[in-house]
């Protein structure tokens, strides 16, 4: 409960401080822009043409729901990718005010343990991560169904695949705040592990420009324990065009991205409680 209580207070003070509000804002002009510079043209269940802030993506007459399944695709990784992306930005700062000098020792003279400390403002920033996204994924949703008339859940689940794929991505954030108290230094570890979830996602491929031999021995060794975020984006897509997605291989993708972020938490905690304030 005390980790819930620290999670909401978290949410209470992004919402004092426009956090929350910035993150709709964003949300909104990209939805805006959306709205604004596509055009579908569709006639008797067919598309016609398709423009994109003036220029014309297809001029060949195809089934709606066939022909906007590449466009949902794409719209897919633009909400997986942007709000990762927004989302590092955003949240860059949280953990090192929260240990900022004088707040900390604050804080620590309550009762409330390290962990939960920290448990409850990975929890907090997870929901708020959750909530900007969601807002993204169905806004889009709308603007496409009320465009062309075909809903898909496609970026809805990219919005939910994003928030699963923010918590790796916060927990390193989070452990380079209790290392040094930089919201520099927090948004880049974000995006370091942005960047290496990229690679592990495409390892296979990627394993191919090492020769055989130590270094790609030593690159898929690496990789293998790294969230694989480019296949939870993909995952997304695969919705949207309607091919089947199996549990089997959903579920381990999830539970290894999820246990990925608890492990570099433990770490973050593990450094916190060892330190003197």
């Amino acid at each position: 409960m005390i980790v819930l209580a620290v999670a909401r207070d978290l949410l209470g003070e992004a919402r004092s401080r426009r956090w929350i509000l910035a993150l709709v804002a964003a949300a909104t002009v990209l939805l805006a822009a959306l709205a604004l510079g596509l055009r579908l043209e569709v006639v008797d269940g067919a598309l016609a043409t398709t423009r994109l802030f003036g220029e014309d993506l297809r001029t060949d007459v195809r089934a709606v729901d066939v022909a906007l399944r590449p466009i949902f695709s794409a719209t897919c990784h633009l909400v997986f990718y942007a709000g990762l992306l927004v989302g590092i930005v955003a949240t860059a700062d949280f953990a090192p005010t929260l240990l900022a000098p004088g707040r900390v020792e604050h804080l620590l003279a309550l009762p409330v343990r390290r962990w939960q400390l920290l448990a409850g403002t990975f929890l907090g920033v997870e929901a708020l991560v959750l909530l900007g996204a969601a807002y993204g994924g169905v806004g889009t949703t709308l603007v496409l169904w009320a465009k062309t008339g075909v809903a898909s859940a496609g970026p809805a689940v990219a919005a939910l695949a994003a928030a699963i794929a923010f918590a790796p991505i916060y927990a390193a954030m989070l452990a380079a705040a209790v290392v040094a108290r930089s919201a520099a230094l927090s948004g880049g570890a974000g995006l370091f592990v942005f960047a290496a979830g990229i690679v592990a996602g495409n390892r296979t491929a990627l394993a191919d420009l090492f020769e055989e031999g130590p270094s790609r021995t030593a690159f898929l060794a690496v990789t293998a324990v790294l969230p694989r975020l480019t296949a939870l984006s993909r995952l997304a897509a695969s919705v949207a065009e309607a091919k089947p997605v199996h549990a089997a291989a959903a579920a381990p993708l999830v539970a290894g991205t999820l246990v990925f972020a608890l492990a570099v938490l433990a770490v973050a905690i593990d450094r916190f409680d060892r330190k003197d304030y």
